[in-house]
């Protein structure tokens, strides 16, 4: 009998029956077993009423032929009573306590009266047959209780006590010894029957539980595999499918997975090709690589195409017992996401245009492949002006522009051109073969002037113009990094000569470029071990034809090639961001100089634009004014226009600290720039110095006179002193003081810059001018 198909589910709370802790579940499926297959109680009935029918043919005692028809009805009493009830109405733990109490009431009046016969037939016959006889039929009869019963440990007591106990007490009661002892012997038979049953209903309980055990992981598993994402077959050796899940059936086109059992992974293989879903190539591929992981018993991937788009990642994994594992899932997205992280890696998000490294790696490829005897050449194209796109019109447009630019670029890629945006508005070009540097220079320039022309960016009519750097070399002695290079330096080249060109590299490029580069490192130790000397040129009062201030000039003695021009070093410190370190250096041994000079002669200091670009500026002046114990109204400081532009309210905050410190503000350079008047407005300026292109032109006309005397005219009205600096001949000196009639001059014509030594002998020293050539008021003073 399997109780598992009777028991109800979903029941796990224990209960008390008897001396043992059963489920609910499990108890009321016992319950249910004591209505089940009730057939043999008519058949002991009947066997007990022709035995108490023998035994009054055999005593002529008539108790039998009370006790014969009393078993008889009582059992069949008892079948009638079990049958007549519908299983379906012990469904929980309450019905089964209610059912289990009338059985217990229909087998305690059937178990009473087979006991009163054993009882009779031992204790009060007095024929040895009838207690051969009752004995046999009770003992018979105590050996199905345990198997009929068993689900009611009680209905087991309660029948032992009521048929075999009431025989063995007439055996004891008997009188003699024998009766006794045997008594006694059969009395542990009622253990023994108790024992049994509960033996039976633990067998049976602990097969229950492993079968439900049994089916809960089976159940368990079946759920686990038809809701896993991925599609799972398990092959025999044959290679042929024991298990599948219901999303291996969707992704091949089976309508379940029972479909899928005794086919080969060959024919699963074959209908994606009849379907037209795999191509044979693919299959074969496929079919051989799962093939041989499931002989070998080795884990591998195939990853398979579909002819549809889609993309189906097939796993052979290692089994057991002779089984293979075959997992598999649809990877499209995963795929698509990958290839588009590839292209991210590879490609420039705004031209879809190889970038930088991508562009090294193919290229790297071609110069390896081939004859390596051959030319190859590289050019680059960098946009003129670009940044006052971004900054006048925004991003947007300047992303536009480039757009444009690789558009018209990508005209000309081929299979031997190569073309990459190496970043911002710098494009590279590569040419895998060329013929020589003619055949180059024609194709590059047919490049080159495709770029001429305006093209329209959100709405703005915008001309491209592009300045580029080329190079030719033989791939056996090139790479990439080198080409690069020697085109950038080309690329220099060509924004030098006024850009909207291009230059072809040559050797002497990149000597040029090597020295700058050497030189750049030799200006760096030299501003770290303050190897750069200050001299001083002076600024004479045009009055006294006295010095009365110097301006305080850096040079630079290189240990080999000897007096550098600050033409050349002052451009490559600014470009190195040393600027600010020169302007230190000239400062402090400025101030320190002119603490030692007469007190009438000031000293003038330049300070870079970089300098006001933060309140260290503050810090540096007073640093070198304490230092040196200098007076700061012996001191100046020249502003140029550069500084002035970067930002002008900063820059007014830190000259206006500066004039409280004492010191005296310049504005130098003054009419080089497009603002210049209105610095003299905003600024609090001391002095103004005019730049010698004013003087350079005083005799070619009097509109530079003109200009001149209405410059120095505004400045006088404003409170300004005026310096002209460029002062070079007599014939100048002569026709300012005449008609300009400035403050201070400044120039050759006073000497050259000096050492400091120089400057103090000349401090007490008037300029030796010839009469007629200076005024009257200048011949007075000398």
């Amino acid at each position: 009998m399997l109780l598992w198909h009777i028991l109800p589910v979903n029941r796990a709370r224990a209960v008390k029956n008897s001396k043992n802790s059963i489920p609910e579940d499990v108890y009321v499926g016992y319950i249910r077993s004591l209505f089940q297959d009730v057939g043999v109680l008519p058949v002991g009935a009947a066997c007990y009423g022709l035995i108490a029918l023998l035994l009054y043919y055999k005593t002529g005692q008539g108790a039998y032929l009370v006790f014969g028809p009393a078993m008889f009805i009582a059992g069949v009493w008892r079948y009638f009573k079990i049958t007549r009830v519908d299983h379906a109405l012990i469904s929980d733990y309450p019905s089964a306590l209610a059912w289990e109490a009338r059985y217990l009431w229909w087998g305690s009046i059937h178990g009473f009266v087979v006991g009163a016969f054993g009882f009779f037939a031992t204790m009060w016959s007095q024929d040895n047959f009838s207690e051969l006889a009752a004995v046999s039929a009770i003992l018979s009869g105590a050996i199905t209780i345990a198997g009929r019963n068993y689900g009611s440990h009680k209905m087991v007591s309660i029948l032992t006590l009521t048929i075999v106990f009431p025989m063995t007490l007439g055996l004891m009661l008997k009188g003699d010894f024998y009766h006794f002892v045997l008594g006694l012997f059969i009395a542990p038979f009622m253990l023994v029957v108790t024992k049994m049953a509960d033996l039976v209903r633990t067998v049976l309980f602990t097969a229950i539980s492993e079968e439900k055990r049994s089916t809960r992981l089976a159940q368990r598993f079946d759920r686990a595999l038809n809701t896993m994402h991925h599609g799972l077959l398990m092959l025999n050796n044959e290679e042929r499918v024991v298990v599948s899940n219901t999303q291996a059936a969707e992704m091949l086109g089976f309508k379940s997975s029972e479909q899928m059992l005794g086919r080969t992974l060959k024919s699963l293989l074959m209908r994606g090709v009849a379907s037209g879903l795999l191509s044979e190539r693919d299959y074969a591929y496929a079919e051989e690589q799962l093939s041989r992981a499931l002989r070998e018993g080795r884990n591998r991937k195939v990853l398979l195409r579909m002819t549809n788009g889609r993309h189906f990642e097939f796993a052979a994994r290692e089994g057991h017992d002779e089984v293979g594992v075959l997992t598999f899932e649809e990877v499209t997205s995963r795929v698509e996401a990958e290839e588009k992280i590839r292209f991210m890696a590879r490609y420039d998000s705004l031209t879809s245009l190889p970038n930088r490294a991508y562009f090294h790696e193919k290229v790297t490829e071609a110069m390896a492949a081939g004859d390596q005897d051959r030319l190859c050449g590289l050019g680059v194209l960098d946009l003129d002006d670009f940044k006052t796109v971004n900054d006048t019109l925004g991003h947007p447009v300047g992303d536009g522009l480039i757009y444009a630019v690789a558009e018209r670029l990508s005209a000309f890629e081929s299979p031997n051109v190569r073309i990459s945006r190496f970043g911002g508005d710098e494009f590279m070009i590569y040419f895998n073969r060329v013929t020589d540097e003619g055949e180059f220079s024609r194709q590059f320039e047919e490049i080159f002037a495709s770029l001429a022309g305006e093209v329209d960016v959100a709405g703005h009519a915008m001309r491209i113009q592009a300045s580029g750097g080329a190079v030719v070399v033989p791939v056996r002695s090139g790479d990439v990094d080198s080409m690069v290079v020697k085109a950038d330096l080309a690329l220099y080249r060509a924004k030098e000569l006024g850009k909207n060109a291009w230059s072809l590299f040559e050797t002497e490029m990149d000597v040029a470029f090597r020295n700058r580069q050497v030189m750049k490192a030799d200006l760096r130790s030299a501003i770290e071990a303050r190897n750069l000397r200050v001299v001083y040129q002076p600024i004479v009062d045009a009055a006294t034809m006295r010095v009365s201030s110097c301006e305080a000039l850096c040079r630079w003695d290189h240990p080999e090639l000897g007096l550098v021009s600050p033409a050349i070093f002052i451009p490559l410190a600014e470009e190195m961001g040393l600027i600010s370190e020169i302007s230190t250096i000239v400062l402090e041994a400025a101030c320190q100089e002119c603490a030692k000079w007469p007190e009438h002669v000031g000293v003038s200091v330049n300070l870079s634009a970089k300098d006001f670009r933060s309140d260290e500026v503050i810090g540096k002046v007073e640093r070198a004014l304490d230092g040196a114990g200098l007076k700061p109204d012996r001191l100046e400081i020249e502003v140029t226009e550069t500084a002035l532009l970067n930002d002008t309210e900063a820059t007014v905050r830190y000259i206006n600290t500066l004039k409280k410190l004492g010191v005296r503000i310049a504005l130098d350079d003054f009419g080089t720039g497009y603002s210049s008047l209105s610095y003299l407005h905003t600024l609090p300026l001391d002095k103004i110095k005019i730049d010698g292109s004013f003087v350079a032109n005083l005799k070619e006309g009097e509109r530079s006179l003109h200009l001149l005397q209405g410059v120095v005219d505004l400045s006088r009205k404003l409170g300004l002193a005026v310096t002209v600096e460029g002062v070079e001949r007599f014939d100048q000196l002569k026709l300012l003081e005449s008609a300009v009639k400035p403050d201070l001059l400044q120039g050759f014509l006073f000497g050259p810059a000096l050492t400091a030594s120089g400057i103090e002998t000349m401090a007490e020293m008037k300029q030796p001018y010839a009469p007629g050539q200076i005024s009257a008021k200048a011949r007075a003073s000398i």
